[in-house]
């Protein structure tokens, strides 16, 4: 075993901290559905954006960074487009604000303020319940065997295995210790609801930033005294048409994963990336941890807060990190076991390192904190999970009338049963990378365009919403099954059969209620296709002022992105000892952060909005 009783006991300190927080929270949580799912929109905006930085700091997503930045260097800043990172920004400058103007406790609830109650209502409604169940699911399965990947490695089976009254075949170890920790997660998040997780995630993020302190520090120390041997292109962000970068005569190995990832023609893969990114990003959050968070904070203001801040506290402390690690694993790759099945897993550089250089004491603290990732990320998600499930499901259709109690014991049964659903789900789950890809690039096409018309369009309606996210959802399904290669490239194909069928679904049926129409667009004030419907609010109340902000946005979006990109940088520049880059890179930052405290911050609406 790799641990040593220090490290032990600071590990168990950590999992008995989670249960006194579930306790302790149990009381708050049970006093109405909003206490449970939002925090009773009581919560600071700060420790929100702490909060959901902390559930996007997960061990499965932090190995595949690591993996990134090992064989891409510089260039792998970009590749976390896929997902895309900047959705942030474009949360930050105006969709939060819009967001957390319906008042609602879900993202189907949301939907029901764009479409009404009618049968095209109903169907937006059940599809968004659909879709939210499914990527939470997908989101679940993709932690949970990131973690067992990663306990495996510090913790052997075969020095489990002799107190264990049963056999495990050896490919379901990483699921057994998967299942142990995930019923962590599951009691504290099931007992104390969003107040709970948030709380967690403050220790989460506290241990996590020690964390990567402490392995920025050995990473540089270990710089001094050992040459790092990277190939050409490595250290350079900027880049061509094709990746151009040969590790032949330093890592062999390397160019086959370069070759099996697909980034080879980079050039396209990030043209892809940037337009599908803005495409995903102008849709809004989808309906996860990410969207709950916004829907907890005390005013619109609150959730512009709370996103921008996501960025500035999770971007540096986990590049400095994740620099570390890939610094760590490049000057002694000949020292990490990184052989699994007979071949080389790359997605181990990350626990191997761990189990190599990082000091007694702080292993258990960086394990702790890693654990704890895990169980923010598994926690928030199967707290959006239980949300669509009671709020939209159980409370709507089968017990409106249900009493806080039975709220109460219906929460934990669905948390209950969506763990175990996502545990199953897991043992059919090839790799963390596969699950991941899937979410992605193929679940996420099927969302991009019904969620980008619902805002932008008065004449989009349930019947187009529908149709549109059904048909993508479909495409996403079959094109995931008959096409080989990486799954980014067949998002047009998804797009593109999602955006024929959500117009053809518009046109079939009339448009949305008028007055629901109106009511959107008085609370929501967006910008964009909406002068038929703004000149009947008008008509009725001419002191109304519609939102003339989209260039002022664009401008703030462009920027913000440069900023957080920036952010990315700079932590690798300093581990890497790069003074000058390191320099530019925050006077980016701080040029951009003076230019945004006017552009942004001074225009935040002043508006309140009371919690249900």
């Amino acid at each position: 075993m790799k641990l040593t009783l220090v490290d032990i006991l600071i590990i168990c300190a950590y999992l008995a901290s989670t249960i006194v927080i579930g306790l302790v929270m149990k009381k708050r949580a049970q006093k109405d559905k909003t206490a449970y799912m939002l925090g009773g929109n009581k919560l600071p905006w700060y420790m929100l954006g702490l909060s959901n930085a902390s559930g996007m700091f997960d061990i499965s997503g932090t190995m595949w960074l690591v993996t990134l930045a090992f064989v891409y260097g510089l260039k792998s800043i970009w590749i976390p487009w896929l997902w895309p990172v900047f959705n942030q920004i474009f949360l930050m400058v105006f969709l939060s604000i819009w967001l957390r103007r319906s008042n609602a406790t879900t993202g189907a609830e949301w939907i029901r303020t764009r479409f009404g109650s009618g049968r095209s209502g109903v169907q937006s409604h059940w599809i968004v319940v659909a879709f939210a169940l499914i990527s939470c699911l997908g989101f679940l399965t993709y932690g949970f065997i990131g973690l067992g990947k990663f306990v495996e490695i510090f913790i052997p089976w075969e020095v489990i295995s002799p107190f264990v009254p049963f056999e495990v075949a050896p490919q379901y170890v990483a699921h057994v210790y998967g299942i142990v920790f995930t019923l962590f997660a599951m009691f504290y998040a099931i007992l104390g609801g969003m107040s709970s997780i948030v709380w967690a995630d403050v220790i989460q993020y506290t241990i996590m930033t020690i964390s990567a302190i402490v392995i920025g520090v050995i990473a540089m120390n270990a710089l001094t005294d050992h040459p790092l041997l990277v190939p050409e292109g490595w250290m350079n962000p900027f880049f061509g048409a094709r990746l151009e970068m040969d590790w032949s005569k330093i890592i062999g190995e390397v160019n086959e994963k370069i070759i099996s990832d697909g980034y080879s023609l980079f050039g396209i893969f990030f043209s892809m990336m940037l337009f599908k990114g803005v495409l995903v990003s102008l849709a809004g959050p989808a309906p996860n941890y990410d969207m709950q968070k916004i829907l907890s904070t005390k005013s619109p203001k609150d959730a512009a807060k709370m996103s921008g801040f996501v960025s500035v506290i999770l971007m540096p402390t986990r590049y400095f990190m994740i620099a570390g690690f890939a610094v760590l694993g490049l000057l002694f790759y000949d020292q990490l076991d990184l052989v699994v099945g007979n071949k080389i897993d790359f997605e181990q550089i990350l626990p191997s390192a761990i189990s190599q250089f990082v000091p007694v004491g702080f292993m258990g603290l960086l394990l702790a904190g890693l654990l704890a990732a895990f169980m923010s990320t598994f926690a928030g998600t199967l707290n959006a999970a239980q949300a669509y499930i009671v709020n939209d499901i159980y409370l709507k259709y089968m017990k409106p009338d249900a009493s806080q109690k039975q709220v109460s014991r219906t929460n934990y049964l669905t948390g209950i049963v969506v763990v175990a659903i996502s545990v199953l789900f897991g043992f059919f789950a090839q790799d963390v990378n596969s699950v991941l890809q899937w979410i992605v690039s193929a679940l996420w096409g099927a969302y991009v365009v019904s969620n980008m018309l619902k805002w932008y369009w008065w004449r989009f309606n349930g019947s187009g919403f529908f149709w549109g996210m059904f048909v993508g959802i479909i495409s996403a399904l079959i094109c995931s099954r008959i096409f080989d290669f990486l799954d980014l490239y067949y998002f047009p194909i998804i797009l593109v059969v999602s955006t024929i069928a959500a117009i053809v679904g518009t046109f079939l049926k009339p448009p949305t209620d008028e007055e629901t129409l109106k009511s959107f667009y008085k609370n929501v004030k967006p910008w964009g296709f909406w002068k038929p419907i703004h000149e009947k609010v008008v008509a009725e109340d001419p002191s109304f002022k519609g939102n003339k902000d989209l260039g002022r946005d664009i401008f703030n979006v462009v920027l913000g992105t440069i900023a957080q990109t920036a952010l990315v940088i700079f932590p690798i520049y300093i581990v890497l000892k790069k003074v000058v880059p390191m320099g530019i890179a925050l006077a980016i930052i701080a040029v951009c952060f003076i230019i945004m405290k006017f552009t942004w911050w001074d225009t935040l609406p002043n508006e309140k909005t009371g919690a249900k």
